[in-house]
């Protein structure tokens, strides 16, 4: 179950990662840059850490998902960026692909 745990928070510091490489302006705002290699080293250690009993192709998914999920999520209330209802269709297949993997899956 900690390994899961650690899948979540490597998916929320992947958010993290994402909006602030957005907020470095091409890399030429110094603390956006921190900000980006805090999140990211964050991510990659604990996907790392998470990858010990969950299948890499499965824990891999569920963490680009949860970014996916959670970027739109961040954009929409950062910049006030709206999408089409297709969208929000299309996160809500993400969403249920997260959960299927999740309980499908079996680990070590």
């Amino acid at each position: 179950m900690l390994n899961w745990i650690y899948l979540l928070i490597a998916g929320i510091m992947e958010i993290g990662w994402v909006v602030s490489l957005k907020m470095t302006e091409g890399f030429t705002k110094f603390i956006p840059l921190l900000f980006y290699a805090f999140f990211g080293f964050t991510s990659a250690f604990f996907l790392s850490k998470s990858i010990r009993t969950i299948p890499l192709g499965v824990a891999y998914s569920i963490w680009m998902g949860i970014g996916i999920i959670g970027t739109i999520i961040a954009e929409n209330s950062i910049q006030n960026k709206t999408y089409n209802p297709a969208t929000y269709f299309f996160i809500l297949i993400i969403i249920s692909g997260i959960i299927g993997l999740k309980l499908t899956t079996q680990t070590n």
